[in-house]
């Protein structure tokens, strides 16, 4: 890569880092594209290609997403009556009901009953790649991404997901999904390698409500970032829930874009990671190379704090 290739990818890092940020604190607001390319002094063209390029997904789609998890975010209470499900809507952004469950189905994961069946009556495609970080095998339902895992091989792998869905129809990636599963993988190397997050991806998560309280949190921490098991407590409102969030971390199925490697002891160690600490050290320091400069050091590791 010549410098000035290199200098021309760090500055649209930059640009669309800093129009990620304004997405996220404007989100009650109409984000059209004219209004986005304004913002980040860019042609329509020239956003919707570079937006892409850093994040695996358009800026439509990245935003359809920090809406829901606002969303989803709103509604901790499990016993929320339905003006506060009003509010958590139009607190999201949406506008209306009829504009968010337009994308529910997408986004929002299996049925709790079809989790309690061990994914009866859901088909699963499944693709398996190399990776800086080892084999790892991404599998999909209709809604999105439900399984992301590193392990030493295909076999071990897809016995893993046979486990975890043992009631579901688990086929290879048909041709019909090839384009997708690349588009994802490719967001995914590009994370591995410290080159650009993985952020927007469909999800399709099975937990427990706790456990889905954690998981949207962590996805809410920027990369480069990292907080401790407390800290995440404290973050979802449950201060005392410390080993609680360190069982959802190792509970998390989708390895690397549910980012519980950002997840670190109050010591500053590494703590555990269900894929091992070489990986998790991997991750953390590709995602420090996505970091500007100016973080601090814990550990021996580059984290940013937000106000705490």
């Amino acid at each position: 890569m010549t410098s000035t290739t290199s200098n021309t990818a760090a500055a649209d890092l930059d640009r669309i880092s800093a129009l990620c940020r304004y997405i996220e604190t404007h989100l009650d607001e109409s984000l059209t594209l004219d209004h986005l390319a304004g913002q980040a002094g860019l042609s329509r063209f020239h956003l919707q290609r570079r937006f892409k390029a850093v994040t695996g997904v358009s800026p439509r789609q990245y935003i359809e997403a920090l809406r829901l998890r606002r969303f989803k975010s709103g509604l901790r209470d499990e016993a929320a009556v339905s003006d506060a499900i009003t509010d958590a809507i139009f607190d999201a952004g949406f506008g209306s009901a009829s504009r968010l469950y337009e994308r529910t189905a997408a986004h929002l994961g299996m049925t709790p009953g079809q989790y309690r069946a061990g994914g009866k009556g859901v088909s699963l495609s499944y693709a398996v790649e190399q990776t800086e970080l080892g084999p790892l095998l991404m599998a999909a339902s209709d809604r999105g991404l439900c399984f992301v895992q590193f392990g030493d091989s295909e076999a071990g792998l897809l016995e893993q997901l046979a486990s975890e869905f043992p009631q579901a129809s688990i086929t290879p990636m048909p041709a019909s999904s090839a384009a997708q599963f690349s588009a994802w993988m490719q967001a995914l190397s590009a994370h591995l390698q410290g080159r650009a997050p993985a952020t927007g991806l469909p999800l399709d998560l099975r937990g427990t409500a706790f456990q889905h309280r954690v998981w949207t949190y962590l996805l809410s921490i920027p990369p480069g970032e990292l907080r401790s098991y407390s800290e995440v407590a404290e973050g979802i409102g449950n201060a005392r829930a410390v080993r609680a969030v360190a069982s959802a971390c190792a509970s998390n199925r989708v390895g690397v874009i549910v980012p519980c490697h950002r997840v670190i002891r109050g010591d500053g160690s590494l703590g555990g990671y269900r894929w091992g600490l070489d990986r998790k050290r991997a991750l953390i320091d590709a995602e420090r190379r996505m970091q500007p400069p100016g973080s601090d050091e814990v550990g021996g590791l580059a984290v940013t704090r937000s106000g705490r």
